[in-house]
């Protein structure tokens, strides 16, 4: 069987799919107030369009998807969606990122899907006024009774928790101690410009080095030998029962073993979230691609991925401007 493997010699066994670039929030480092340009819904994917994508995927080795957005659970029928796919024999695991808003009642279905194993909640404050500000939307409590319900469930949680200079760096050691008695993975990212503008809102740097020693000063830590092609650089504080991570998105130090492509919502591959697109599937797929067509097509585009992603950002036709809800998060 042909595999996905890059000129750099790593393979690729990991697709990020954005089903929809619709949110039901505004966050701040995501987009502007008013909300991005969303597409008409007949450019998106549709759900059969994506189930042959990534059926044509896994026939090339691929073996996990995460499910993003926008915000999946705004999609009418995703849930459908998510059985449709686990229907994929040779796709081991399916995981999602979610703002946590619309999720709850569907915690139970959820786990009875075995290839769901794992959920991404983006919560980047602990503090009402705070969550409010930063989503420009008042829906803290749900999503912590979100958070609460996951927690108790049998899907592994992990947090995920943008820096933002001068917003919420004073919580990152009230996120380190949830990790004390319950078993989740806090993970902390490095803010990135895709938001709308192109622009970081930072009044100081906080890079990877600076949130760890904000971390060390007040827990002693000890590193987890990662796995290969992880996204983030993990930790265990002594007598937690959870760890803590922080992923280097924008200083960009894990590159080097990368296992992923992304598709947006429109059916864009992108090598590389620092990428501008590189080719659009959806257009393809509706000019009548057989499903050997596809899968040339990706065994040629993945030779186009770049060593890493200073090098797709200095490749790009335009300058960063895009939403990450327009990317798929």
């Amino acid at each position: 069987m042909s595999t996905l493997v890059d000129n750099f010699g790593r393979q690729i066994n990991y697709v990020r799919l954005a089903v929809t670039d619709r949110c039901n929030l505004r966050c701040q480092y995501c987009m502007p107030a008013n909300g991005i340009e969303i597409v008409p819904r007949k450019e998106l994917l549709t759900y059969k369009e994506m189930y042959r994508i990534i059926r044509v995927l896994t026939e090339l080795g691929v073996q996990k998807v995460r499910l993003t957005g926008g915000e999946p659970f705004v999609r009418k029928d995703f849930m459908s969606f998510l059985e449709m796919l686990s229907y994929n024999d040779l796709l081991h695991d399916i995981n999602i990122t979610t703002n946590g808003a619309l999720i709850k009642k569907h915690i139970n279905t959820l786990e009875k899907l075995p290839k769901v194993k794992n959920i991404n909640l983006s919560i980047d404050s602990l503090q009402a006024d705070k969550f409010a500000k930063i989503t420009r939307r008042d829906v803290f409590n749900e999503v912590m009774d979100t958070f609460y319900a996951l927690e108790k469930s049998s899907l592994q949680l992990k947090l995920n928790v943008v820096i933002q200079s001068g917003i919420n760096t004073d919580e990152i050691t009230d996120f380190v101690a949830l990790t004390k008695h319950k078993n989740i993975a806090v993970r902390f990212i490095e803010e990135m410009p895709f938001n709308g503008n192109g622009l970081r809102a930072t009044n100081e740097n906080w890079s990877f080095q600076k949130i760890l020693t904000t971390i060390k000063n007040d827990y002693e830590i000890q590193e987890i030998t990662p796995e290969k092609s992880s996204t983030s650089r993990n930790y265990k504080i002594n007598g937690h029962i959870g760890s803590v991570g922080i992923i280097p998105a924008f200083t960009r130090t894990i590159c080097n073993d990368c296992n992923r492509i992304r598709i947006t919502s429109t059916g864009t591959l992108k090598n590389c979230l620092f990428d501008d697109g590189v080719f659009n599937l959806r257009d393809f797929i509706r000019k009548g691609a057989s499903n050997n067509d596809l899968k040339n097509l990706f065994l040629q585009l993945v030779k186009q991925k770049p060593e890493n992603g200073f090098v797709a950002e200095a490749n790009r036709k335009q300058h960063v401007s895009e939403s990450m809800s327009t990317i798929g998060g």
